[in-house]
């Protein structure tokens, strides 16, 4: 199952909104999401919450034979394990290119920094060492892995204790948590990788990016330091060229976030150890937030509140007049509503009025036709100059006009007229029998 792609309207969105200083959770460019750490039941079990980012981190030992070139060193070993259920993208059983360049940045921030002392991990000089294995677990992935992972990893590594080791001449006794107290790790300093992600070519920097965010950023810039402000490791993904002020301007803000999550970090084990001397709740089922499936709650969303009264000024002096408003129905007995009472009724008189103005103008076209008949009819007249006979039948209520023949001077139309009389006839009379001239 492959993860949604990013439209590009949600791209041209978290652009916009990053170039006006806006995020989409509502933090600023240098804030951390929240961070919340838990532990487990047993020893190096460690949960770390950062916003919807949840990753487990889990610390195992055991007696392994040391390496040739360091036969009084312990072996550190770390593994990122990028699980479907942490997101649709990772596959299960295969490495991809993010969880190798995790393992990598895990291993130069823990382990090349010589944080923890492996030659305390020594129990018989090039025969048996301690292998101390850090397996961080994905759970939920919502962006900036990386900083999610060195904080479990370090933590976890803090709540270890590894059991108590014995010897008696050539024979090694490694001892239950009920016989003797286990020993934790002996750890120098605490370094943790802050997260930079750069937008348009190092023209916008963001600290701690979400999932989203990272889909749109040019390049992703990783410090780990400690809280002594030693740089423990340090590199920089993606096509962008930084410059020297950018990478100074990242390591002082990088310097103030690990030494707040340091203290965190510090609280939280103090905390546990609290409550397991006091035989309190302790492990996952403590770190379960205790919320009901049917309750109506929601996280709270941080909204700028600056200029909310004079935005709301604005507005209002910008919109339009609101329309008069129609009293309520009034009921006087139940089941009876009387609507629009007191004002005027006018209902019908729209449509009287549209009648009206039809039939006014059917009246000025059939004028205007008429007089444009008696027009022609007069020019008609005058043109011909001859006697013109007008006959109008009561019964079809039309008017004729007939023009009479001119007489023509010859030995056959000498004798032939036309009565006139004759030819006023209806003018069903025309159609059925047509006008004949009377002999002399």
């Amino acid at each position: 199952m492959k993860d949604t792609p990013l439209s590009n309207c949600e791209r041209d969105f978290l652009l916009k909104a990053i170039e006006e200083k806006k995020r989409l959770d509502g933090r600023q460019t240098y804030d951390y999401r929240k961070i919340k750490i838990t532990f487990g039941t047993d020893y190096g079990c460690c949960f770390v919450d950062l916003g919807k980012t949840r990753v487990m981190a889990q610390v195992s030992c055991e007696l392994v034979a040391p390496k040739e070139n360091r036969p009084n060193e312990g072996i550190m070993f770390f593994n990122i394990e990028l699980s479907p259920m942490a997101s649709p993208a990772f596959e299960q059983g295969r490495q991809s290119e993010l969880s190798v360049k995790l393992n990598r940045q895990l291993e130069r921030c823990l382990r090349n920094s010589k944080c923890i002392d492996t030659e305390s991990l020594c129990v018989v000089s090039g025969e048996k060492v301690w292998q101390i294995r850090v397996d961080v677990h994905m759970l939920n992935h919502d962006g900036n892995l990386m900083d999610a992972a060195s904080i479990a990893a370090i933590t976890a590594l803090y709540h270890f204790r590894r059991p108590d080791v014995g010897i008696q001449g050539d024979e090694v006794t490694v001892y239950s948590p009920e016989e003797r107290d286990p020993i934790p790790l002996s750890i120098y300093h605490m370094p943790i990788s802050v997260s930079f992600s750069f937008f348009q070519q190092g023209t916008y920097l963001l600290v701690d990016p979400c999932e989203r965010e990272e889909r749109v950023m040019d390049g992703l810039l990783m410090i780990a330091m400690n809280k002594h402000r030693e740089i423990c490791s340090i590199q920089s993904s993606g096509g962008i060229m930084l410059l020297k002020e950018q990478v100074m301007r990242c390591s002082k803000i990088a310097s103030v976030k690990v030494s707040e999550i340091t203290e965190l970090i510090n609280k939280a084990l103090v905390n546990d150890k609290k409550a397991r001397k006091a035989g309190g709740r302790c492990g996952y089922a403590e770190s379960m937030p205790q919320e009901r499936i049917t309750a109506l709650k929601m996280d709270e969303t941080p909204v700028e509140m600056t200029d909310v009264t004079e935005t709301a000024n604005d507005i209002v002096q910008k919109a339009e007049a609101p329309p008069q408003t129609v009293p309520s129905p009034v009921v006087p007995v139940p089941g009876v509503g009387l609507v629009g009472q007191g004002l005027q009724n006018t209902w019908g008189l729209e449509e009287d009025e549209d009648e009206e103005e039809e039939d006014d103008d059917g009246d000025e076209e059939q004028e205007e036709e008429v007089a444009k008949m008696e027009e022609e009819q007069h020019g008609k007249e005058q043109s011909s100059g001859g006697d013109v006979v007008e006959i109008s039948d009561s019964e079809e209520e039309e008017v004729i006009i007939l023009q009479p023949e001119t007489p023509h001077r010859g030995p056959k139309n000498a004798g032939s007229t036309v009565d006139q009389k004759g030819a006023a006839t209806s003018k069903k009379r025309q159609k059925k029998q047509p006008l004949q001239p009377e002999t002399s």
